[in-house]
């Protein structure tokens, strides 16, 4: 086994890729739906010319592996092969073994699921450190290049994909629906890619930060970060404190730092991803179940 190579990693990049092939057979395919990226080249090449999209996957591809396979490192590009020839595998095995689930009469449900489905099967792929090849490889490409940021390119390269699909295999409607199901996988790999967990970030400035901290940390057993701050206004040093919380607990937080200075200055962001003592490690620094 290569360093770094995890087979845990392996098999996750392996189930990401079967509830993907999944979703692109039998949400994609039999409702006549594009997507973007070298999937949708395969949909064109499939439905124009009938081309099989699990051999096209991996001819596309190819030339995108000698590319970036310095590009990508070593445990990246063992991982990219990986997920590239099981996505392969399991649309060849969906299209043999394959449910009929065909709802062109109500496509907006059609790429709901195709976006689920495309979604998560690539955040849980992205999330243990593969990818599928294709845009993934051109976009990092063009960021060392061309200066391109990665978002730009991909969507660059999406929307010509799904452009292309209109002028070639999509009416309309189809192509509409077809933004949807894009839409929605796009925000399911967020959410899969950088965990379903969210909790909340509350920065406080006050004349009281050590009694709220004191408070925090004894009532709430959240650990507080005490941050040196420097009013611009004020022309004044101070300290500001910084805390993580569950989203149940930020009520809880913000009834503390009234309770204490009503005139407390707040602010409470979004955090994802939560690692650490309190969220995924014990406080004798072991992994929570």
């Amino acid at each position: 086994m290569l360093k770094g190579i995890k087979f845990k990693n392996i098999f996750f990049i392996m189930l990401g890729s079967a509830i993907f092939s999944f979703g692109f057979v039998h949400f994609n395919i039999q409702n006549e739906l594009g997507e973007g990226g070298f999937s949708g080249i395969t949909l064109i090449l499939y439905f124009v010319f009938k081309l099989d999209p699990a051999l096209m996957n991996l001819l596309l591809n190819i030339p995108m592996f000698f590319l970036g396979w310095r590009l990508l490192g070593q445990k990246v590009f063992v991982y990219t092969i990986i997920g590239t020839v099981s996505v392969s595998i399991f649309l060849k095995i969906f299209q043999i073994y394959e449910i009929n689930i065909h709802i062109q009469d109500d496509l907006f449900l059609a790429s709901l699921f195709a976006g689920v489905f495309v979604g998560v099967g690539l955040g849980i792929i992205f999330r243990y450190g593969g990818t599928t090849g294709g845009v993934d490889i051109i976009a990092r490409l063009a960021l060392k290049y061309l200066g391109w940021s990665m978002g730009k390119t991909m969507f660059i390269f999406d929307a010509a994909v799904i452009l292309l699909s209109w002028l070639t295999f999509l009416d309309s409607r189809s192509m509409m629906y077809t933004l949807v199901a894009v839409f929605i996988g796009s925000r399911v790999i967020d959410f899969v890619q950088e965990g379903a967990y969210s909790g909340r970030g509350a920065f406080i400035i006050s004349e009281f930060q050590n009694e709220i901290a004191d408070r925090i940390s004894i009532d709430m057993d959240r650990g507080v970060t005490v941050l040196r701050g420097y009013g611009h206004f004020t022309k004044v040093d101070r300290e500001v404190l910084y805390c993580v919380v569950g989203r149940n607990e930020i009520v809880r937080l913000k009834n503390i730092i009234t309770s204490i200075d009503p005139h407390a200055f707040v602010s409470v962001t979004d955090v994802h991803d939560v690692m650490g003592e309190g969220f995924t490690l014990d406080e004798e620094k072991r992994p929570l179940d």
